[in-house]
């Protein structure tokens, strides 16, 4: 059986910089995978979270990329390399802003990657801690794929959350593993707020409307 995560990956930041030298006017899906490389689910959702975590709109990407990190966050769980349809894998995506998000990413990579190294092993390894740590990414991606993408942070929470998550898995780094459940339970959080405050501001209007 073929694991979806390898023990030795390629560094996010190589796989971020040839992600980001694709040529043409528009890219596909497909070509970024192609171009990672055999490197495992668990990179290729850090590299997709990456124009999530900039203040940056790339048309397509939100839909395309959600959906994306949420079938391989499925097969990350599964244990099992996923299977993303043709038409998510074909999807046109603008080349040229879609590198420089991914140029602009490899700072926040870099400053990541700084500080990894193996600990927490408990968190990383064995069937279980891989199927729970999964159902968490796949949280993450539904959270990510919500149409609230033009609140502030309602797209930036849930991806560091599955960026931390990828990369403490990939990594063997448990400390960024919780992080990762961290910024979840942030990001929970904060949509709970936010739920509440469209609440109570609809029953504010209700009231006002009545009392006319």
């Amino acid at each position: 059986m073929q694991t979806a995560y390898p023990e030795r990956p390629d560094t996010m930041q190589d796989a971020l910089k040839r992600a980001a030298d694709l040529p043409g006017p528009n890219v596909t899906l497909r070509q970024i995978l192609l171009a990672i490389g055999d490197h495992g689910p668990l990179i290729l959702c850090t590299v997709l979270c990456v124009p999530f975590l900039l203040p940056v709109s790339i048309p397509g990407v939100s839909t395309v990329f959600g959906l994306a990190i949420l079938l391989l966050s499925i097969g990350i769980t599964l244990n099992r390399l996923p299977w993303l349809p043709r038409q998510i894998m074909d999807r046109q995506i603008n080349a040229e802003k879609l590198s420089g998000v991914l140029r602009r990413g490899m700072g926040i990579v870099a400053r990541v990657e700084a500080v990894i190294r193996p600990r927490l092993g408990y968190l990383t390894t064995g069937y279980i801690s891989g199927r729970i740590n999964g159902l968490a990414i796949i949280a993450g991606a539904i959270l990510l794929m919500l149409p609230l993408g033009l609140i502030p942070f309602s797209n930036t929470l849930p991806a560091l959350a599955i960026m931390l998550l990828c990369i403490g898995m990939s990594q063997r780094d448990g400390l960024l593993v919780v992080g990762g459940y961290a910024m979840l339970a942030a990001t929970v959080i904060y949509f709970s707020f936010l739920a509440y405050a469209a609440i109570a501001a609809g029953r504010g209007i209700a009231t006002l409307l009545g009392s006319e």
